[in-house]
Order: C-alpha cells, then structure tokens, then sequence
C-alpha cells in the first residue's frame, strides 16, 4: 500500500524532473524498413508467444504518447540488431490504451507510457527494464541481461572492466563457487539484475580498494559516493537483498545535470520514504556549509523513514514548476510525504536546517503547506478553473456532475484537447447539472488519495451523488459527451423540474 501511495505522489514529478534531461531519441532513418522486427502482442497471442522464449522484452505504449513515438524507430533499429543474437532476443510491443490488452497492462502494473519488461523464462519472471533508450544502449543492455547475472572476475583487468567507479556494482568473494552461500548470491543477482551489476571471484586481491586477504564467503558492494565500499556477511536472501539495496543508496542523493547522477535520483524518488529536499544555486559561496550541515542531518536521520536530495536549481526547474516554487525561495527545503502532504522552509540559513528538520520530524510542529492559485475573481468561460482552494466547494459540494481535467500548461497533449472541451462545455451549455472544469495540476495541489494523476491530461468525473470515476476513453468531442450522459446523475433541481413537467402533463 505504501509503495502504491508513493507511486501515486511521485510518478508526475518523474515527468517534470527528467524533462530535461531526457536523453534525445535519433530519428528514424529514410530509408524504408521491409520487415518489421518487433513483435506486436496483443491479449490474443501474448502467453502464448511469451511462453515460448526464454527472453522476451515487451513495450507497454499508447499510440498518443510522445514519448513511444520518440523510442519507437529505436526499438525497431534494436529488434533488427538483435534478431540474430543467440540466444535470441525478442523484442515486442502491446498497445495498452487499447481496450482488449487493458487487463495486462493491469497485470504488468503499467502506470505510465512507455514501460518496457523483460520477462525471462516463458514469463514466470519479470523485471523492469531499466536501460538506455537508443537503440544501441538497448542492445548493449540487453546482450548484458541476456547473459549470466554474475560474471566470473578472473583477472584485475576483468575486476576494472567491471568496477569503473561509475556504478553500483556488488561482488561475491568465494572459496568455491558451490554452497548455499553462492546459491544465495547467484538467486539475488538474478532477481536485481536489471538494477545492479553483479560478478564474482575467488581472489579478492584482483579487486580494487578494500581488504584483500578475505577468501570468503563476503559480499563486497562498490559504489561511486559516500564510503565507497562496503563488506557484508550475512547471505540470508532477504538480508542480502535489504543489504544491497540500502548500501546502494546515497546518504544525501546529488541531482544536478550529470547524467551519471541521474539512476541515484530515480532511485530517491522511487523510495517509500518521505522525501528531504534542499534546493541550492550550486555556483554560490555558500554550497559547502549547506552541504555539511545537511548531511549531518541526513546521517542523523538515516534509516528513520526519510530519504534526502540536494538539488542544483538549474538542474531542478522541473521539481520547481511541479511545486510551484519560484528562484527567490532559493535556498529552500521541501518535505513531501507519501499522502502528498508538502511542508517548505523557503530562504533558509545553514545552521537553521537541523532544527527545521527536528520540529517537522520529531515534534511535529511545522504545518504543511498546500500549493493553490488565486481563487478566480471571474469564472464565467465555458470550461471553469479550479484551483485548490475551490476544489471542495466547485466538485466535491456543488451537487453537479462535474468533469474535471487535470492538465500542465506546457503539455502538447492538454492544448490539443482544449479546444474539444470547450465543444464539450458548450453541448452541456444548457444543462445546469453538468460542469465542465479544468485544474492547473503543475500550479495546485491535489489529493492523491482521490485522484490518481499520472501524466496529462487526466479526467475525472465525479457524478452528483458522489460516484468518482477516472475518464480513460477516446479524447473525442462525441466519446466524452457520451460518457458523461452514460455517467451523470440527476440532480435535485433536476428531479423537481421534472416532477413539475410531469405535473403540467397530467393536467
């Protein structure tokens, strides 16, 4: 459930906080392609196809979305590249807006386009891929997960090749490769494959840094920050999973826009924990005493539910237009938890960060901020704008069946759809019982314990007696008023004009 609820909370500012940084996709070239290398999976063909391969990577798209548009021709150019790979590499596609394959997309818990999976051994395990997006990355990535989990590191060349000081890379140092211990080692390389780099040896003195007279059994974790590594003992799975996850973490996570810092940053959002972040321009004279106060708090709080980031403001414009933050808050720190609630201490000083921490953290004293535009003066479009602040009162009290977008201003997909709910506004123009609205989602929080926002647009309507349901249909003038007309409750007025129609009739 905490996970879902973090989900939920954070896969918006996903869209925000790697906008631009996002690697640029090639385009696809001229010349015609005369067979087409990817699959196309459906709910007709999709268990039987997966069960037959033992490697199968399938895309989850939507024929709307940019992004899929953006990665298609590098995932044909990597399906051709790997259609003679042995063992085979299969690449394939499923359009998950399409009604039929709606329960696998369900099934594989997509929740945003595109998702890529790779499911090893005729589907019984998936992982998420979580590779580059080019179509030579792709391949690289996946002729690496095709192969063994754990690599045998049988030389100090093999050792540098494979800790380039770059990565997280963990390492079973063993004095046979049989025993439980190993099994342990090889079952939780497989399972984090996708995530981490994972080799093995004999001879720890072919290792760089660290003692080298352990023959074993130790499991030695490289990473590129903080104490850069770390020796384990226990090879309980779960403990080594818990173990490998944990040490794999920064004690204060670096974003700027050195993309080698970008996997560390997807790794602090995709956290259950509550999110600590520090906002800073890093070219001021002050960076160095922000930086040691906040990673003392950061070891202070480690391991109690709150994970923390410091965050270059050039690099964050993102995470800044999705909370609304503005450049003269700067230095500023924001708590999010997982229930969506915000908390601020904007124009920070060093020495005030412990103790801001400790009142929200241990006593409880900081108020969370909600994140709101003006309520309107005038309202009087045809779609009507809601901002936080109305929210209750234009949705959740008005006793009107209300449709409601969720949209950003600078999301091509929103402006496109515009126009059509304008249409949409004024079909209903003469029915006082529907209303057609719009929130600023960038500009105003949301409760995400009743809206499950995953990119824009979203809609949802909820119905005058109180029925919430999440528009997924075609984003056509026709099909929108539809569903409305299928979906909405009289209202009282309503009931009663209809009671005097009825009256006037009998007489």
């Amino acid at each position: 459930m905490l996970a879902s609820m973090a989900s939920r909370v954070w896969i918006c500012l996903f869209l925000f906080v790697f906008s631009q940084i996002a690697p640029s996709f090639a385009s696809e070239t001229d010349e015609a392609q005369s067979k087409e290398f990817v699959l196309t999976l459906d709910n007709s063909n999709f268990s039987d196809t997966v069960g037959k391969h033992d490697f199968v990577v399938v895309e989850f798209y939507a024929p709307w979305c940019g992004h899929c548009k953006k990665l298609a021709p590098e995932y044909e150019k990597a399906a051709s590249a790997l259609s003679s790979h042995d063992p085979p590499i299969i690449l394939a596609k499923v359009d998950a807006n399409e009604e039929k394959n709606k329960g696998l997309a369900g099934e594989f818990e997509i929740k945003g386009f595109p998702t890529l999976k790779i499911l090893r051994n005729g589907g019984k395990n998936i992982q998420d891929y979580k590779g580059p997006r080019d179509a030579e990355g792709i391949v690289a990535y996946l002729k690496k997960q095709s192969g063994p989990a754990s690599g045998e590191i049988k030389s100090v060349e093999d050792a540098s090749a494979l800790i380039d000081g770059s990565k997280i890379v963990v390492v079973g140092v063993f004095p046979e490769f049989s025993g439980e211990k190993y099994e342990n080692f090889t079952a939780v390389a497989e399972k984090l494959r996708s995530e981490y780099e994972f080799g093995h040896t004999l001879d720890a003195k072919l290792l760089p840094r660290g003692e080298s007279s352990v023959t074993g059994p130790v499991v030695r974790l490289f990473k590129p920050f903080d104490e850069l590594l770390v020796d384990f003992k226990d090879f309980d799975t779960d403990a080594l999973e818990e173990f490998v996850e944990e040490a794999s973490t920064p004690v204060v996570t670096l974003f700027n826009k050195d993309p080698s810092n970008h996997p560390f940053v997807i790794k602090f959002f995709n956290s259950p924990n509550a999110k600590a972040m520090l906002f800073l321009n890093f070219s001021s004279g002050l960076v160095d005493a922000f930086k040691s106060k906040y990673r003392d708090v950061a070891e202070q709080y480690k391991g109690q539910g709150i994970s923390f980031l410091l965050g270059d403001v050039e690099a964050s414009q993102g995470a800044f237009q999705y909370f609304g933050l503005k450049d003269d808050q700067v230095p500023l720190i924001v708590i999010q938890t997982n229930d969506g609630l915000k908390y601020l201490k904007p124009n920070v000083e060093p020495e005030q960060i412990s103790s801001w921490v400790k009142e929200y953290k241990v006593e409880g004293n900081v108020l969370p901020y909600r994140k709101s535009e003006p309520i309107p003066e005038v309202n009087d479009e045809s779609v009507k704008v809601v901002v936080a602040d109305s929210l209750h009162d234009m949705v959740f009290n008005s006793g009107k069946n209300v449709l409601l977008e969720f949209y950003a201003p600078w999301c091509g997909h929103c402006k496109k759809l515009a126009p059509i709910l304008d249409e949409v506004a004024g079909s209903f123009q003469s029915d006082g019982d529907v209303i057609i609205a719009k929130i600023d989602a960038t500009a105003n929080d949301i409760p995400v314990d009743m809206f499950d926002v995953k990119g824009y647009p979203t809609l949802y309507f909820r119905s005058a007696s109180g029925n919430l349901l999440q528009y997924d249909g075609d984003r056509t003038k026709e099909d929108i008023i539809d569903f409305i007309k299928k979906n909405k409750d009289k209202t009282t007025q309503q009931d009663q004009q209809d009671q005097q129609d009825l009256r006037k009739s009998e007489l």
